[in-house]
């Protein structure tokens, strides 16, 4: 999703070539590429996370052409001030997500236990990231029975319509004012009644949310976004209180990493069902209220960076991170101490960094070139407490 600038420049040449009345002194043209090319910087750095989609359109019409689409109106803004500050005539034909097509309800709930996100609206698409039930995002976009969306963590993907609830803003807001429970276990089920011998409603993994509207028999009452109704068992759930107010730390994280020791890699997963590396070390924050950024290489831009080549300088809980070189990081694992640390490559499993330790794998064959830790960079940049996430809590949310 980029902005294709060395078309703009052939454009405006063409134009200029074509006799149209431009400011066409040495270098104007090269001017004006470079300050869109500082718009699509400044507001899209990371197309995973932004859309701006814009380009120029009809090179001969003495008339511009601007088209695409992006879900950042200010960017758009400021494209369309350029162009008349440069004299330019243009017909604005950007769309501006949330698209008119999906209304009202540009808010949404994943509905099932885990939900798909694909890079195009079909399932034979890239996997590129999952959300799971319970989760808020933003309704941006809907095409053939797909939708896209932008989870908490502000990744953007496709999602199919059954896996979501929409909802208008006043309708979220009762849902971040209702109780909600986190499930706590690495996987689990929703029944038809509180008994042993119910029928299944729905699967469930760690992470999920689950809006209750009741309590009988050791059971939470449950209500799905999309209506179903079911019980857990209550031992099984932290209240939302439980889940976001406790006090984060390292060894929790490394405990929940740990039981999920042997769990089949994924790409793009983050549940428990299957999982890839950046999507392991979300979960494991995750269910300590911490939200994490969802790729590998975005992770390794946040939190504090220690100097890592000495293992002495590494805590139990930071991010290692592995690759070409630090600009160009591709794993991720959790650092468990003593040189070891656990990841998601083929499978959970531990490694170590140290080449005289028997568990020392690099099978990936990348170097270990970065650590970043968490717990002293809460609610910065990339590392955001649920508690104080406007998706989920109506504080703030204004």
């Amino acid at each position: 999703m980029k902005i294709r600038f060395s078309k703009i420049i052939l454009i405006l040449s063409l134009i200029l070539i074509s006799g149209v009345n431009l400011k066409a002194q040495p270098g104007f043209f090269q001017k004006l590429a470079e300050e869109i090319h500082a718009v699509q910087y400044q507001y899209a750095p990371d197309k995973r996370t932004a859309i701006m989609d814009v380009t120029v359109k009809d090179t001969l019409n003495p008339i511009l052409t601007i088209i695409g689409e992006t879900n950042i109106p200010e960017a758009k803004s400021k494209i369309i001030r350029i162009l008349k500050a440069n004299d330019l005539q243009f017909i604005d034909s950007v769309r501006v997500l949330p698209g008119t097509n999906v209304g009202e309800k540009v808010w949404g709930l994943a509905t099932l236990s885990v939900c798909n996100l694909r890079a195009q609206p079909d399932n034979a698409a890239e996997l590129v990231s999952q959300a799971l039930l319970g989760t808020p995002v933003k309704v941006l976009d809907f095409k053939d029975g797909w939708y896209r969306i932008q989870t908490p963590d502000m990744y953007i993907g496709w999602m199919e319509g059954n896996g979501l609830a929409r909802f208008a803003p006043d309708e979220m807001d009762r849902w971040k004012n209702s109780e909600r429970y986190f499930f706590n276990q690495i996987s689990g089920n929703v029944f038809a009644s509180p008994g042993k011998k119910a029928a299944t409603i729905s699967d469930l993994v760690l992470g999920d949310l689950l809006e209750v509207t009741d309590q009988k028999n050791g059971f939470l009452k449950v209500q799905f976004p999309d209506g179903r109704t079911g019980f857990v068992r209550k031992s099984e759930c932290l209240s939302w209180q439980e889940f976001v107010f406790r006090k984060p730390d390292a060894q929790p994280v490394l405990d929940v990493a740990k039981r999920l020791l042997g769990v089949p890699y994924l790409w793009g997963g983050t549940s428990c069902k299957a999982i890839d590396c950046s999507g392991f070390a979300k979960t494991a924050y995750f269910s300590q209220g911490i939200i994490l950024a969802r790729d590998a290489s975005q992770q390794a831009r946040y939190g504090d960076h220690p100097e890592f080549k000495n293992i002495h300088n590494l805590e139990p809980g930071d991010l290692l991170f592995f690759g070409r070189d630090e600009k160009h990081v591709t794993h991720v694992g959790l650092y468990l101490g003593d040189g070891k640390y656990i990841h998601a490559s083929g499978l959970v499993r531990i490694s170590s960094v140290d080449p005289n330790d028997p568990a020392y794998n690099l099978t990936e064959k990348k170097k270990f070139v970065a650590a970043s830790r968490i717990l002293n960079s809460l609610n910065t940049d990339g590392i955001t407490l649920v508690k104080d996430h406007p998706w989920y809590s109506i504080v703030n949310s204004k």
